[in-house]
């Protein structure tokens, strides 16, 4: 299945619908350059709406960084939102809740840009305690 990326604007952020599985190959490649394509173009805070990625290797997290490394160097940021449970969970194993800044809904994600708005980002440690409840 390949990875499918829907671009649109909300108040001038870039947000990214990713649809499929994020794994090594095209899939990876292709996101990696659209992301390079944004921040060469100029568009450098983007979020990544993952909710319909089913699933993400460990080629796909690793692109996850290189894009967020490439949006940083280039003054922006990359920002998730709407990540499926098993995706929430490999992001707290592999400790990259420290890297990304996560949200569950989209306005709060595009909110996180303005310094002036308010903002809730995603609990961690509430997610944390509700996996080890069930």
């Amino acid at each position: 299945m390949s990875l499918e990326i829907a671009r649109r604007e909300r108040e001038g952020i870039v947000i990214l619908d990713v649809n499929g599985r994020l794994v090594a190959g095209e899939e990876t490649t292709d996101l990696r350059d659209r992301i390079r394509a944004l921040a060469t173009a100029g568009s450098t805070q983007v979020i990544l709406n993952l909710q319909e990625v089913d699933y993400i290797d460990s080629t796909g997290l690793g692109t996850l960084v290189i894009c967020f490394t490439g949006l940083r160097k280039a003054g922006g940021s990359l920002k998730l939102v709407n990540l499926t449970r098993r995706n929430l969970e490999l992001v707290v194993l592999t400790k990259l809740e420290t890297v990304f800044e996560i949200f569950n809904d989209e306005q709060e994600a595009v909110n996180s840009f303005f310094p002036d708005r308010k903002v809730t980002k995603f609990d961690i440690l509430a997610f944390v305690q509700q996996n080890q409840r069930e």
